[in-house]
């Protein structure tokens, strides 16, 4: 019997952990999140595990065993982060190698471990500093091999994907559907130019959702992070750009601790800075076109109830116009840095 994805209870999410060896207690939690099933899972041993059950038809197996060998590869270098656990056969089909992914009456699964922590502070220079080590050293083994099925973020394709999936939704208010597309395509053609501008650009696997949500700190243990779910192929700037935050002079300083900790560890192309604002526009309009897909998931319409509204397809039309006239006044794209300017703080050669 397959279960549909609304019918995931408690004692469902229990039975299905159960059935892959890991046997609650019966206190659980259920996490944000609008993607993803989450729960924090307490186990007769005395552990807890976070449980996170997928949307169904997002990823392929594919897709989700390359987001798990990449967490697994990042735990083999002592990155700090959730890695998906091994599972053991007692009543769900497991895949992967070792198997990390569980499907049970046509839902799919996986377990980590809980992490604890809280927000980094990230006015504080020291801790951005942290965190662009530990971003580079995600970059460093995200370089060591690359991914086949995830997606590439890099381009126009993902804004028209985003744009395509709003207009056939007929959620986009007639009146206000020229003028929105128009907007839309005038900054997906000024982001696929600023791509363009960098054709030697190095696409690797990156966090690519990299907001202080999916970051947990500790005083003493540093960052970890707790979502590979939207991991993918794209220039290592993404994981740094949504880490900022307030008046563009406090951005600056922002962005200059995290790439002071970045080149501690790993080079970084600076010609990249020049798609801070094209990632940004791309990811407006992917967030529009994610709410526009998951519409009829009744969590969204009551998580989301301007959605549709005249007022918040108009104030797209505005911001949108503004990220167009951020993108044209972007500074041209510096020259790479020579070889000679990295130091190779490790000590192990890799650059």
């Amino acid at each position: 019997m397959n279960l549909d994805y609304a019918e995931l209870d408690p004692s469902r999410v229990l039975d299905a952990l159960d059935a892959v060896g890991l046997r609650g207690d019966g206190r659980l939690l259920q996490l944000n999140s609008y993607e993803n099933r989450v729960f924090l899972v307490h186990l007769e041993d005395g552990g807890a595990v976070v449980a996170k059950f997928y949307r169904p038809a997002r990823w392929s197996n594919e897709q989700l065993l390359e987001e798990h060998r990449f967490a697994l590869d990042l735990q083999a270098a002592e990155v700090p982060l959730a890695a998906p656990l091994p599972l053991q056969a007692a009543g769900a089909e497991l895949l992967g190698q070792p198997p990390t992914l569980a499907l049970w009456q046509g839902l799919r699964f996986a377990a980590a471990p809980r992490l604890g922590g809280r927000a980094p502070e990230l006015e504080d220079p020291e801790v951005l500093e942290v965190l662009g080590r530990f971003i580079a050293r995600i970059h460093r083994v995200g370089r060591e091999q690359g991914f086949v099925e995830r997606p590439r973020w890099a381009g126009r394709a993902p804004g028209d994907m985003a744009r395509d999936a709003v207009l056939a939704t007929g959620l986009l208010p007639l009146e206000l559907e020229a003028r929105w597309s128009d907007m839309v395509e005038r900054c997906l053609q000024a982001v696929q130019l600023a791509f363009d501008s960098l054709p030697d650009l190095r696409l690797q696997r990156i966090h690519g959702d990299c907001h202080p949500g999916n970051l947990l700190w500790s005083p003493d243990g540093g960052a970890h992070f707790v979502d590979l779910d939207d991991a993918v192929s794209g220039p290592a700037v993404q994981d740094l750009w949504m880490l900022l935050s307030g008046e563009p002079e406090q951005a600056s300083r922002q962005l200059g601790s995290l790439l002071a900790g970045c080149q501690q560890v790993l080079d970084f192309d600076r010609r990249e800075l020049r798609l801070i604002e094209p990632l940004r526009t791309l990811r407006m309009i992917h967030h529009s076109g994610w709410i526009a897909k998951r519409w009829d998931d009744p969590a969204f319409p009551i998580a989301f109830p301007w959605f549709g509204a005249p007022n918040y397809w108009l104030d797209q039309v505005a911001k949108l116009a503004e990220q167009l006239e951020a993108m044209d006044d972007a500074p041209p794209a510096p020259p790479p840095k020579d070889d000679d300017d990295f130091v190779d703080f490790d000590g192990d050669g890799f650059s």
